[in-house]
């Protein structure tokens, strides 16, 4: 399968947040596997205060899907509570090299 569109979710914990957000994202990754079309996904530790959600899909209807899923009700529910609001910026993939 192939990909073309990308997500890059940047979220800065709140002061003391810091494990409760990794162990947010570790639940992140069971509610994508009900996700077809999201091909990879990625929680990603930036600093020490600063996470990640990269992900992948075959095309904007995959993607579309994936924002309006159980991971984006679930930023929007712990914004504020477990870090400030998220930064959500749509890519473009232009290569990639996925498993088989």
């Amino acid at each position: 399968m192939s990909v073309t569109k990308g997500l890059l979710v940047r979220l800065e914990a709140l002061p003391g947040k810091e494990d409760e957000v990794q162990e947010f994202l570790g639940i992140g990754r069971g509610l994508v596997e009900e996700e077809p079309a999201t091909v990879a996904w990625f929680a990603i530790r930036l600093g020490p205060s600063s996470f990640g959600i990269f992900d992948v899909f075959p095309d904007d209807a995959g993607r579309d899907a994936h924002l309006s899923g159980a991971v984006a009700t679930a930023l929007g529910e712990q914004t504020g509570k477990l870090f400030s609001e998220p930064t959500i910026e749509k890519l473009d993939v232009v290569g990639s090299k996925l498993p088989a």
